[in-house]
């Protein structure tokens, strides 16, 4: 029997009691077009997280002092002295902590980061208005402040806040500048929700403590490792020891960021293939109840010459037509919510995988194959005697 007439077959019985045939298909349906749509969110995040590694430049370390005594600290001149290292390009030094923030009736608490004039370009921010912090401001210590877009929105809403009086803990500072939206930044932090002022300012005034965290600008992406060696090779000698200091780098912070999306997704896409096994476990249970409903048509076919591997074929490939139906089905299903996902919620972006899709869709074809071959082998074994006895 050839392979159209089998399926022609096959597609003319399923079609018959299509309303069963559907009920039947729905743990597929779902099993496939879950694992579309979660592979796709997954490939989102992940490229959306590179994306945002990508706009902060490839070439960025970030230094951890961990402040274990006053023998692990290092001041604002000490640190400054790592630009004469030829393979570092930039250092921001920088200080942060949550503040009160005060304008007109309006008071919040924000993250208040005291820097330098280098932290803009080496975090890859932009100015909206206004300007950023000088090297002057940190000489005269300034009561001067550079907001992010989202604190400037929530403090000020549409008002224009440059030039305006902020009060951050009781004193005064002047909005000189306001940066662009970026999104979130390096180990999840994000300068749009953050006040920016004079790294001196910020400790001597404000009393936030001695440099923590320092952002370096190596001067190429090849020189990041180069850069990572030659400081550690003298904060080791600084501090007697390896234990005061971390380092963390682009690459690093990409690859573990994408390695937790991956893993989420994997997770997320093992618990939709049960969907898959489930159907599979409906495929073969009413595809037990169709042979015991057609036994008699099974005898007849036997008693005029069909072998026993035409019936066999006959009722896998009802399994396979039902299971492929459904994967074709969900696969449709499941690329239209991946397109459609973005809309009901902008900020996620999406990735269609074609491969992953057609691995779906034949994994479904898979699970018809599987759970199909039982309730066809049991179909092919009937005697055509039994058979024809069977009311």
């Amino acid at each position: 029997m050839r392979i159209t007439e089998l399926l022609q077959m096959a597609l003319k019985t399923v079609s018959a009691n299509w309303m069963r045939t559907l009920l039947t298909m729905l743990g597929v349906i779902i099993g496939v077009s879950s694992v579309v749509t979660l592979v796709a969110i997954g490939k989102g995040t992940s490229a959306q997280i590179a994306k945002q590694y990508e706009n902060m430049g490839t070439n960025l370390l970030v230094v951890n002092l961990l402040n274990q005594g006053r023998a692990t600290q290092l001041n604002y001149t000490d640190i400054m002295e790592f630009e004469q290292f030829p393979e570092i390009a930039a250092i921001a030094p920088t200080v942060s902590s949550s503040l009160n923030i005060k304008y007109d009736t309006t008071q919040e608490s924000y993250s208040v980061l005291g820097s330098n004039e280098r932290y803009m370009s080496i975090l890859k921010a932009s100015l909206n208005k206004g300007r950023f912090i000088t090297e002057a401001d940190l000489d005269l210590r300034t009561n001067v402040a550079v907001m992010g877009a989202t604190v400037a929105k929530e403090l000020f809403g549409t008002t224009d806040p440059l030039d305006k009086i902020i009060n951050i803990n009781g004193f005064q500072f002047t909005v000189v500048g306001l940066l662009n939206a970026k999104g979130s930044s390096i180990g999840g932090t994000s300068a749009d929700d953050s006040v920016i002022i004079p790294l001196t300012t910020a400790q001597r005034q404000l009393t936030m403590g001695s440099i923590r965290t320092t952002y370096i600008e190596a001067t190429s992406k090849e020189d990041i490792t180069k850069a990572q060696s030659t400081l550690t090779a003298f904060l080791t000698y600084k501090f007697k020891s390896s234990s005061g200091f971390r380092f963390t780098n682009q690459d690093q912070l990409l690859s573990a960021s994408t390695e937790a999306s991956n893993s989420l997704t994997s997770q997320l896409v093992s618990v939709a293939c049960i969907s898959l096994l489930v159907g599979g476990i409906g495929i073969m249970n009413i595809m037990l109840v169709t042979v015991s409903e057609r036994t008699r048509e099974i005898g007849i076919r036997k008693s005029i010459g069909a072998k026993r591997k035409n019936i066999l074929l006959q009722f896998l490939f009802e399994a396979i037509v039902i299971s492929g139906l459904g994967g074709l089905i969900g696969l449709l299903i499941g690329v239209g919510l991946a397109k459609a996902w973005p809309y009901f919620n902008p900020k996620q972006m999406t990735v269609v995988s074609f491969d992953i899709s057609m691995y779906a869709f034949l994994f479904s074809v898979l699970v018809g194959v599987i759970f199909g071959l039982y309730p066809a082998n049991k179909a092919s074994k009937l005697r055509p005697i039994d058979a024809l006895r069977t009311d």
